[in-house]
């Protein structure tokens, strides 16, 4: 069953981080072995994901990018919905119509995941309009990358959050790559946050391998938002560990730039820092890792379980 999470405890959020890279690796072994379709992963960012996400609360709403399976698996989402719905079938969250790239889920106050380069940002102020108007306490959070953050939307977005003092978190999550082209190809400077000063708003940039700092982040701009109900930007500086769209076999990336970001990978480090204060155990680690590996199993074994729609479903739930 579905339930929004908000625990962010280091076991928690060390968990929720192993989960959501067991998740993707796992879709990338099943696209290898055939007849699964291709996936945008979030292999290395699952700190950026699980700090933010979990520093929300339960009214609060999401938008999200084409990498969003580690913001719905944080949020709380089942894995084998969500595989289902990669996987076409009816037990997905949208009745295995929107793929890896469109998931909504309503129950969980994710409003939409964007394909759409930016797709998000354009429609980030329309719901926190809405919010405002109506006098709903939940903030929004949006999340895009840095390609997205070179799209005019992305000034269009924070100039009118701004001006209309809009609810708004906008998360960018700085993987250095978009999508095969490194990021200093298409921008001068390293940092998404410094632009915000030119919207009159806060930039704020936060190590985005490291889970704690990411929700500490999130949680204080959180709450300068809800005091406020004016937008702050907030860079997770990161790195995408995996290819764009699987499969890829990453020969446009520098070997020496990819083994220097593996030794920051935000698991093994939340991890060595728990198991070095005595906040874990090895034990513990061992069960964190066989209720992960249950997890993904029982959600492979739903969906390929799951019936496809039937025929009579084409035409339900379209709207333009």
């Amino acid at each position: 069953m579905d339930e929004i999470k908000t625990d962010a405890s280091p076991k928690a959020m060390l968990e929720c981080m192993m989960l959501i890279r067991a998740f993707e690796e796992n879709n990338k072994a099943l696209n290898a072995a055939g007849n699964f379709p291709g996936t945008c992963t979030s292999i290395g960012q699952e700190a950026s994901a699980v700090g933010v996400v979990r520093a929300l609360v339960k009214n609060d709403l999401i938008l999200t990018n084409h990498r969003s399976a580690g913001h719905l698996i944080a949020r709380g989402a089942d894995p084998g919905r969500i595989l289902a719905e990669i996987m076409g079938r009816s037990t997905g969250y949208c009745k295995g119509k929107s793929g890896t790239l469109h998931v909504s889920a309503k129950e969980l106050g994710v409003i939409l995941t964007s394909t759409i380069v930016g797709g998000e940002l354009s429609l980030a102020t329309g719901v926190a309009l809405s919010q405002s108007v109506l006098k709903r306490q939940g903030i929004v959070a949006c999340f895009f990358g840095d390609g997205a953050a070179c799209e005019g939307i992305f000034h269009e977005s924070l100039n009118l959050a701004a001006m209309w003092n809009l609810p708004i978190l906008y998360v960018c999550e700085n993987n250095q790559w978009q999508a095969y082209v490194r990021r200093d190809e298409t921008m001068l400077t390293d940092h998404i946050s410094k632009r915000a000063s030119a919207y009159g708003i806060e930039g704020i940039t936060v190590d985005g391998n490291d889970a704690e700092a990411v929700w500490a982040a999130a949680r204080d701009a959180s709450a300068r938002i809800r005091n406020t109900k004016k937008p702050i930007l907030l860079e997770t500086y990161t790195y995408r560990l995996s290819g764009h769209f699987e499969p890829d076999d990453m020969a446009y990336v520098d070997p020496e730039e990819l083994a220097e970001w593996k030794s920051k990978d935000p698991i093994s480090r939340l991890k060595a820092k728990m198991l070095e204060s005595k906040a874990l155990t090895s034990n513990d680690a061992a069960q964190m890792e066989q209720r992960v590996q249950r997890a993904i199993s029982d959600a492979v074994s739903f969906a390929k379980a799951s019936p496809f729609p039937e025929s009579s479903q084409l035409t339900t739930d379209v709207y333009a």
